[in-house]
């Protein structure tokens, strides 16, 4: 049931095209959808029944926005923008970048090959992307010795140690013909484009030649780069009768997730394959549509000539997106392709199903161990506190949050104590519990089914004393993390004067019990260690004569470390306002900071 406030906004809504921004309780954007019409769309969330991750993102939404366009194109595309700037949680995630590398030859005068993780619009030709970046590397090492172009900076007078070993042109010392560069040229893309008999056949008869002469160094070496060819030029099939880059996805859906398969073509192979599994919130062709508006539009994506899709995405909308031919293949080559990226799909999910369960099983039996420990029915979200300061100075703590055995770090919360100046635990308790759950009774947020606390009976008493007296949360369990004299924990306790509970020291509540202590230590330490170099740093910069805390703000802004800041010139600290006799007494404290160091 939707609250008063949105249905209020529902009732506003247009009937337009449009960009929607799901928001939490802390106004956090956590789904960004497009819609051809914002008023159907958006209201169909809170209307009828959903599952999975839908029902999971509509429990979560307490607010929302839109922003009208004029036309579902330049909704898609706003869409994408918003998914990249906001990152939400509910909407698919994509890599930046593939970092597969490409063999280039340059479009120079002298031109020459490369290897680069990313394709430009510069005139020069590239091939790959390659999978394997070792291969493609000796590959190109081959190409070079082989296939010479120009390996120096050009005209020196002289050769250079290249072209004296055969694998350069010579630009160095002479001018090369335009046709000879050419007719290199064309070896190389021959070569590349698959065509090696000559060339495997000549290495393999190199390869036999050393072994007989028992040189099986030579012979390993060889029989290296034959793989390396094979790796980077002759490993796929031809699927196709011309060398048009393309890329292929399809898709395989079950119980509301989404398993992508993306086949990449290259010189008439099928080069390599990406795949994704995502739960989803859309209908597999809208998810699937967005999710290749994604994929070309991360950093160093590079777009083919082609795209091939299945029959429900609307390939239309992408081909005006990305301004190429995008076209659903109904027969041949290009059809079994499609239902082997669909098989491929299917297989993928079925093991992303088959790892859940068993996970489920472990991590679930894990938190019902604890729970049956501590006579509880059942836990799904445990939240655990420690505390952290450097000789009872500058005191943090830390939370984190398990839900089903499992971290989620996007729900993990840092505090700096504000009431408590020296070591107390109980005080340094009492003020973190007393925020932690004041907000959440306040946003009216649900709470956890078990609180931990990592120390002993003080902390216990001192959240207890919180929770029950001050905020009436006399129901909602609290135990402590008992540790044995080697800082593990080893034991709960539940209540002053009882025992302590164990649990089997093999069993895997035992080890879940373990990883939630390591994990919230481990996180206050780090709170804590960010902290105190801030202020390590800026301590020493007070210390200077001049610097007061506006220049102290501006050089840690800039820099961050001392040692940037005694690397920056004069003019550069100059640059920041700070006037010359105070840059002078900067540079001589920081260098004497150094040379005691050494």
């Amino acid at each position: 049931m939707a609250s008063e406030h949105i249905e209020q906004k529902l009732a506003l809504l247009p009937d337009l095209p449009g960009s929607y921004q799901m928001k939490d309780l802390n106004g956090k954007i956590i789904y960004v959808g497009k819609a051809k019409n914002l008023k159907n769309r958006v209201r169909s969330y809170f209307k009828g029944e959903h599952s999975g991750k839908t029902a999971e993102l509509v429990r979560n939404i307490a607010d929302f926005d839109f922003i009208v366009t004029s036309s579902e194109k330049e909704s898609l595309l706003l869409e994408i923008t918003l998914i990249q700037k906001y990152q939400p949680y509910f909407n698919i995630r994509l890599k930046r970048g593939t970092g597969y590398p490409y063999i280039k030859i340059t479009n120079e005068r002298d031109p020459k090959l490369e290897l680069v993780s990313d394709v430009k619009q510069d005139g020069a030709q590239y091939f790959g992307p390659y999978p394997n970046v070792y291969a493609a590397q000796e590959t190109l090492h081959f190409l070079q010795k082989n296939y010479p172009l120009r390996r120096c900076n050009g005209w020196q007078g002289r050769p250079c140690l290249y072209a004296n070993m055969g694998q350069c042109l010579g630009p160095c010392w002479h001018e090369v013909p335009v046709e000879e560069y050419d007719a290199q040229i064309k070896r190389i893309q021959s070569f590349l484009d698959g065509n090696t008999k000559t060339v495997t056949k000549n290495l393999k008869q190199k390869m036999t030649n050393a072994a007989e002469r028992l040189e099986f160094e030579r012979a390993a070496d060889i029989r290296d780069q034959l793989n390396f060819i094979s790796e980077t030029v002759e490993k796929q099939k031809i699927i196709s009768k011309d060398g048009t880059p393309r890329d292929l996805f399809n898709f395989y859906l079950d119980k509301g997730w989404l398993s992508v398969q993306v086949f990449f073509i290259r010189q008439a192979r099928l080069l390599k394959r990406e795949k994704r599994v995502f739960a989803i919130v859309d209908d597999a062709g809208e998810e699937l549509t967005s999710f290749i508006l994604q994929f070309y539009n991360r950093r160093n994506a590079v777009l083919p000539k082609e795209i091939l899709v299945p029959k429900g995405v609307n390939s239309k909308l992408i081909s005006d997106v990305l301004n190429l031919p995008v076209r659903v293949p109904q027969r041949g080559e290009k059809r079994n392709l499609m239902d082997l990226a669909a098989k491929n799909a299917e297989i993928v999910l079925e093991e992303k199903f088959r790892l859940m369960e068993m996970n489920e099983q472990k991590t679930n039996g894990a938190m019902q161990e604890i729970a049956d420990a501590l006579g509880l029915e059942k836990i799904h979200r445990i939240e655990a506190f420690d505390h952290s300061h450097t000789q009872g100075q500058e005191i943090v703590s830390a939370m984190v949050v398990f839900e089903d055995g499992v971290p989620n770090k996007q729900k993990y919360r840092k505090y700096k104590l504000k009431t408590v100046q020296h070591a107390d635990e109980r005080a340094e308790t009492m003020e973190v519990i007393r925020r932690r759950y004041t907000r959440l009774l306040k946003e009216h947020a649900e709470l956890p089914d078990l609180v931990l606390m990592d120390g002993g009976v003080i902390q216990l008493n001192a959240a207890r004393e919180v929770l029950e007296d001050e905020l009436g949360l006399e129901n909602l369990p609290v135990a402590a993390m008992v540790k044995n004299n080697h800082h593990r924990t080893a034991d709960l306790l539940k209540e002053e004067g009882e025992s302590h509970t164990s649990l089997d020291p093999k069993s895997q509540g035992f080890f879940l019990l373990q990883r939630i202590q390591d994990e919230v230590h481990r996180f206050a330490i780090t709170f804590h260690r960010s902290l105190r170099s801030k202020s390590s740093l800026g301590s020493k910069l007070d210390e200077i004569a001049g610097v007061g805390p506006k220049i102290r703000q501006k050089l840690l802004t800039k820099y961050g470390s001392l040692p940037k800041i005694a690397k920056a010139s004069d003019e550069e600290l100059h640059a920041l306002g700070i006037p010359p006799k105070v840059v002078n007494a900067i540079k001589i404290s920081l260098n004497a900071i150094d040379d005691s160091n050494n």
